[in-house]
Order: structure tokens, then sequence, then C-alpha cells
């Protein structure tokens, strides 16, 4: 762990390098609003990349973070946001069969089918809004739970498909984790910024299954799964680093789920007692992610996938799998006392410091090799702020609450 103050937890220092950050990136991507609406694709230095067109998740992404930084007070961010915005109400938006295209190309026509994944981020996109008091946020969140209820959530089981044709008339038989776990953070981000905590419940009962799930399974979560949630350990096995659906276990995600079961179990419970089986349950994916994943290879830093052994599979360092990391060691900290947290805390924020912060062209670098050189394979460019955005104050915020709704109570 490293002692200099600039990556020590709670430090003045460290608080200064975060916020710089905040703002650093809130520079770089002003340039992602799109001509016809929404965001573009963000090259390495800012600029758009026409070749993406606009994407639904790109543009809630950049709508949720844009929204927050105009609760920072950050100039124009307001506008920003709304232009986002202005591509979910318009270009994205499916006007004849209800829901959001996943992505309107660059000559103007959608890309078929409607996804889980960029429905739950529609949601929080404009939960977030909402708290931002942007023009038409109360509207587009009325919409897209509506849509998002009678679509993707199934609540016999108590978790969401994953995929329709474009008109919502066939559903594909796969069914993942990915999708449920921004799920999760959307419906936790409308219960705190609505009231409505009929979708903490929801979010739940998610939990309750990805950890069962873990639990049978060495701590490593299974993705992928058949129309009737049969795990399919083999998914992808010819295809390892799929950009949504990679093979075998994903480190970074298991993670991630430790921060949402914290948060979850947090703002649950009226008592640690009733949180604390939750919160033992995030330590154990916390620690089978980092010991089979961080320096397994030989070099610093944080494998993508393993296999089911634990063994890196995809030993390429996602930028989102450190932010993630930063944020759930900070809660885990928040939630445990637990010294073992903040010095993880400090070891990622030093390596994001030495590896991941571009610090000549702005943002984070999307990918790296194992050696801890840029490639784009995976990720080409710098495509949007969201998850470097986020570690940057979700360490400094009460754990128990979304992100925005921590921000504008902050505020």
């Amino acid at each position: 762990m490293s002692t200099n103050p600039r990556y020590v937890l709670g430090t003045e220092a460290n608080r200064i390098f975060m916020a710089s950050e905040t703002y650093e990136l809130l520079n770089f991507g002003k340039g992602f609003p799109a001509a016809v609406g929404g965001s573009g694709w963000l090259n390495a230095d800012g600029t758009i990349d026409p070749s993406h067109g606009e994407e639904t998740w790109i543009t809630s992404r950049m709508a949720h973070v844009y929204s927050i930084g105009e609760m920072l007070g950050y100039p124009g961010a307001g506008e920003l946001a709304d232009k986002a915005l202005n591509g979910l109400t318009g270009v994205l938006h499916d006007d004849k069969n209800g829901g959001w295209y996943p992505q309107v190309h660059e000559d103007g026509t959608p890309e078929p089918g409607k996804v889980c994944y960029a429905h739950a981020f529609v949601i929080l996109a404009a939960s977030s809004a909402l708290l931002a008091d942007r023009p038409g946020a109360k509207a587009l969140l009325d919409e897209a739970l509506a849509t998002y209820d009678k679509h993707f959530w199934d609540e016999k089981i108590g978790l969401a498909v994953d995929t329709w044709n474009t008109e919502f008339t066939e559903l594909d038989p796969y069914r993942g984790l990915n999708a449920n776990m921004h799920t999760t953070e959307a419906f936790l981000a409308v219960a705190d910024a609505t009231g409505d905590n009929s979708y903490r419940v929801r979010a739940g009962r998610i939990i309750d299954h990805v950890i069962g799930w873990a639990k049978d399974n060495e701590w490593r979560i299974p993705e992928h799964f058949a129309s009737d949630w049969t795990v399919e350990l083999e998914f992808n096995a010819d295809k390892k680093d799929d950009q949504f659906k990679p093979y075998g276990a994903t480190p970074g995600h298991g993670i991630e789920w430790a921060r949402l079961i914290t948060q979850w179990a947090l703002s649950s419970f009226a008592n640690l007692e009733g949180a604390e089986p939750y919160i033992e349950a995030a330590e154990h994916l916390f620690a089978r992610a980092v010991a089979d994943a961080w320096n397994a290879d030989g070099t610093v830093g944080l494998a993508y996938t393993t296999d089911w052994n634990g063994k890196p599979v995809v030993t390429d360092r996602m930028h989102w799998t450190l932010a993630e990391s930063l944020n759930t060691s900070a809660s885990l900290y928040a939630a445990t006392g637990k010294e073992e947290y903040a010095q993880w805390y400090a070891t990622f924020a030093q390596y994001v410091d030495e590896h991941v912060i571009d610090h000549q062209g702005g943002s984070w670098f999307h990918q790296l090799d194992k050696d801890n050189h840029v490639i784009d394979t995976v990720w080409p460019g710098k495509s949007d702020l969201y998850h470097a955005f986020q570690s940057t104050l979700i360490p400094y915020l009460d754990p128990a609450v979304s992100i925005a709704t921590a921000v504008k109570n902050a505020a």
C-alpha cells in the first residue's frame, strides 16, 4: 500500500486529486453532443468517432454524468445534459414500437432489437436528470419505467430478461447478469430519487439471486444463463473477450456487485444486524475477485476475466474495473471500518494514477494489456465518462445512497 497522501482515502491530498479528476473528466467530455442529438462515441482525444453513430447506453451515461455535473455547479453541464436527453427523446427513441433503439448508425438507420442494458441506463439517466431539474426528465423517467416494467422485468422470478426484437414480439432466450447489475443500479437510483421503495425491494430480489449463484460457485459470479435461468458456464468459450458477454467470470463485476449489494443492504435495513449477511457476501465477492485477478499474471493490474478455477483468461486491464475497485474498496471501508479496504483503495488509486489516467490527453485509457500498454481491441478510444467520473465521487459520498441523490444531498 502507498503512503503517499495523494492515494490515501480521506486525506485532503486525495480529495483534491479526485476532485481535480472530476472536473478534468467533465472538461474532456464536453464535445460529446452529436448533431442529431444524443452522444457520440468519444475518441482518445475527446472528438467524436462517427462510425459508432449514437448509442443509447453511451447517451444515457453522458446525460447521467452531466446531470450530476449540473448539481456540482459545473458551468454549462445542464445544457450538455439536455443535449444528451434530447437524443433519448428524439433520434434514439422508437416512436412506433416504444422503447429505445440500441443504436442509430452513422447513416441514420436504427440497430434492430431492444436490449435491457440500454433501457436500464435510460432509467439511470432520467432519474439523475430529474434530480438536476432538467426539462422533460419526469416524463422520460415515467416512460422508461413503464417500458421497462412491461417488457423487461419478470415479476415472477424477480429478474430482468435481456433482449427483444424491435417490435417487442420475440424474446431472445439468453438471460444475463450484466443487464441485471445495471438494473439493480437503476432501481436503487429510482428509489432514492423518487422515494418509491418498491424499486429497492426489486433490487433486493435480484441481489438474493446473485448471492445464491455466487455462493454456489466459490464466489465467482456466473454471468450467462438460458431462458429458464440455468447457468451456462461455457457461454462464449469461443469468443472470450466479447465486449458485453465475455466468457468465464468477470472479477470487475464481482467487485461492482459487491458495492451495489453494500449500498442496498445499508439502505434497506434499520440496523446493521439485518445488513450484515449482505455485507459479508459483498466482502466474499471482493476478496474472490482480487485473489483471482489482482497481479495474478506477473504484472500489476486486474485481469479482465478468469476461468471457473480463477485462472486469468483475458489478461487485459479495462479502466472500468479499476473505477469500480475504487468505489467498492471505499464503500466496504465505510461499511466495515476494516483497514484492509482503505489499503486496497490506496493501491488502486496509485495504479489508476500511474497507468490508467491519461495525464497528457485527458480522461482515462479504456484498455491496457497485461504489461499496461494502451490497446484498443475491445474498447477503442475513450467512449464515455461514466465509470471514471463516478469513481472520483462515490468514495466520498454516503455508501447507502445512489450517486446522484448523494451529490444532491451533499450540495
